[in-house]
């Protein structure tokens, strides 16, 4: 199977972990896409969304989902989305697509957290995938200027993020323990959140494979 391929096998097997009536969490990404496709096709019907961009609510509710505001629900049941990256300890780094900070709320709020990738997101160590960080506009450079000092190599994304604010993907770090890393990082002055997902991780990981999807559960 191609990584398309693999994308939507992960999808479909997610929709098992969907329950009917509940109010689902839904990330953002293709492989996120795939899965809200599988939703579609499965006919599970779930009370509504809340979902983690503008992106996926606007696929959602082009396919007659209801979505609703984090702050009209008191708990999600399950959120499912995506990674570009995930340890054995089942962190993750997250944002590639831009939505972490939304993503990372959502997450908060869930019961259960379904990570979906394919084989080649899972990692020994973070940091191969570039480490996004949504920055206040202000303080980009100030926030860079740090990041350098910590040995990182800051690049500023072309990209807006849907909460007004810009990103900064750091190159150059290998995060042995991105607890650590996600904690120093959030202290920095003018940085909303990090795309490390280590305090609040993955609970069941479906990994797409050549040998089909493998489950794997903190």
């Amino acid at each position: 199977m191609d990584q398309q391929e693999l994308k939507r096998a992960v999808g479909r097997a997610a929709v098992a972990y969907v329950k009917p009536g509940e109010i689902l969490g839904v990330g953002t990404g293709s492989t996120v896409d795939c899965f809200i496709d599988a939703l579609k096709e499965s006919g599970v019907e779930v009370q509504a969304c809340v979902s983690s961009s503008v992106r996926s609510t606007e696929k959602l509710q082009a396919l007659g989902y209801k979505v609703v505001d984090l702050n009209e629900v008191e708990r999600i049941g399950v959120y499912i989305d995506g990674a570009d990256e995930i340890d054995p300890s089942f962190a993750m780094i997250k944002g590639g697509g831009g939505a972490l900070t939304r993503e990372k709320i959502v997450a908060m709020v869930s019961d259960t957290f379904v990570c979906i990738a394919d084989a080649s997101k899972k990692v020994d160590v973070l940091g191969q995938f570039p480490l996004p960080i949504e920055v206040i506009p202000m303080a980009v450079r100030a926030v860079s200027r740090v990041i350098e000092e910590m040995g990182g190599e800051p690049v500023v994304r072309d990209f807006t993020t849907d909460n007004g604010n810009k990103i900064i993907d750091v190159h150059g770090w290998k995060m042995h323990d991105a607890g650590m890393w996600e904690e120093r990082l959030n202290q920095i002055v003018g940085v909303v959140t990090v795309g490390l997902f280590a305090k609040r991780g993955a609970d069941v990981l479906l990994l797409g494979t050549s040998e089909g999807v493998k489950t794997f559960e903190k």
